[in-house]
């Protein structure tokens, strides 16, 4: 079977920073799923998922639909039935397979699609220099990015359903690191903030346009909620207890069966190195909005808004005025390595942060011209917003006017809370 190894090719090592990025991303993403069988690629345990294969075809599709395809001269599909399997929710591009039939997809295989990776590697050499593309490629490789932490908790989903427990990665088992200090706060006096990306740099197009956003005076808790709280929360019967509750989300635990977040079971919980003693100090991950939402309520607090949390990330104690956390900091992702919480310092890393805030468009939001357009303003309905980054975020991916987006019971991801109160 075709491997990748984790490092530079000759020739995209002679090229700037964006074609680095390119391959260190690309790189990255084939590093992944070197422990993964065929089997273990193509996969699919539930419809908010997908295959490990997919991943891969799906960000190679990308490449070869938006940059190859469009802008390189002469360009042949490396098959033209594969556009039908590998588009995700491109209405531009036509007719595809349906989202929960992906891993009906025995073939191609998942060397047959690693061989295509670098064939489209390979093709775009001469593109990843040319300064009329570098937003676009800038694009398609954030895109790809987030379907790393895609294909991290995807996979982890899959080898979960399996009753004996499968590690994706064997070894030496991480030691407990979390943090056992107790939490404080960072008060905020309210006022005008400025939010929203501010240009300089890439973000994608739901992170602006920047404006003001009226403030009344807050305070966001320094870390993480962590295990231990949680299992405080369980055992006061927090799973029990209607009125902790949002209508929607006691009737989501009680039809599910819900009581305790995803992955738990007893003393223990599910990794990508199969079954680990629960770290109590670590920060609780896999949880919902609902779920969030009943803790804070238990704890005497709420979800901040993900204004609040944006300025707090700025460092804003008046408008305008920007000294930002380091979005680099927290244990985000570096290599093809097991991701896991373990309550580092700053508002980055660990674990996604449920804000209390909805999923809407900024003022003078405008979709992209085109098929990228779609990219995100056509899922501006019924979702909450997230902030951070997680374990599973590849490093350097994130940043204060990030925003991340699930639908209030989706808890596949590296999901956790950081509490906010009135002041």
């Amino acid at each position: 079977m075709h491997r990748s190894e984790y490092q530079p090719s000759a020739v995209l090592r002679e090229q700037g920073p964006l074609a680095q990025a390119f391959r260190d991303t690309r790189a990255l993403t084939e590093a992944l799923v070197q422990p993964l069988s065929d089997s273990d690629a193509t996969v699919q345990s539930m419809p908010d998922a997908s295959p490990a294969k997919w991943h891969l075809a799906h960000t190679t599709w990308f490449w070869e639909t938006f940059l190859l395809r469009e802008h390189s001269r002469g360009y042949q599909l490396h098959n033209p039935d594969w556009p039908f399997l590998f588009n995700s929710y491109y209405e531009a591009e036509g007719a595809r397979i349906a989202r929960d039939a992906r891993g009906m997809l025995s073939r191609p295989a998942l060397n047959e699609v690693l061989d295509w990776r670098a064939a489209v590697n390979q093709e775009m050499v001469p593109l990843l220099e040319d300064p009329a593309l570098a937003n676009l490629i800038a694009l398609g490789i954030s895109h790809e990015q987030q379907h790393i932490e895609l294909l991290l908790t995807d996979i982890k989903h899959a080898l979960f359903q399996n009753p004996l427990g499968p590690a994706m990665w064997e070894g030496t088992p991480h030691a407990p690191t979390g943090s056992n200090q107790p939490m404080d706060w960072h008060n905020h006096p309210g006022g005008i903030g400025l939010v929203g990306h501010a240009g300089g740099g890439f973000s994608f197009d739901n992170e602006g346009p920047r404006h003001r956003t009226l403030l009344e005076p807050f305070a966001l808790a320094d870390r993480l909620v962590t295990n231990g709280e949680w299992d405080q929360f369980i055992a006061d019967g927090g799973y029990r207890e209607a009125r902790l509750w949002l209508a929607d989300g006691w009737a989501w635990i009680n039809a599910q069966n819900i009581a305790a977040p995803l992955y738990w079971h007893e003393e223990r919980q599910f990794t990508h190195q199969g079954w680990k003693i629960r770290d109590p100090h670590a920060p609780v991950a896999h949880i919902s909005y609902y779920e969030a939402d009943a803790f804070a309520t238990w704890a005497g607090a709420r979800l901040p808004t993900e204004f609040e949390w944006e300025v707090i990330a700025r460092g804003q104690d008046i408008a305008g005025s920007d000294a930002a956390h380091d979005p680099s900091g927290g244990n985000q992702l570096d290599g093809a390595v097991p991701p896991l919480p373990t309550g580092g310092p700053g508002l980055f890393g660990d674990c996604w942060q449920f804000t209390r805030s909805a999923y809407l468009p900024y003022p003078g939001f405008r979709p992209a011209e085109g098929a990228v357009g779609e990219y995100n303003g056509k899922f501006m309905s019924g979702q909450v917003i997230l902030r951070g980054a997680s374990c599973a975020t590849v490093r350097g991916h994130s940043r204060p006017s990030y925003r991340n987006f699930f639908y209030p019971h989706q808890r596949w991801q590296f999901t956790g809370l950081r509490l906010a109160k009135d002041l």
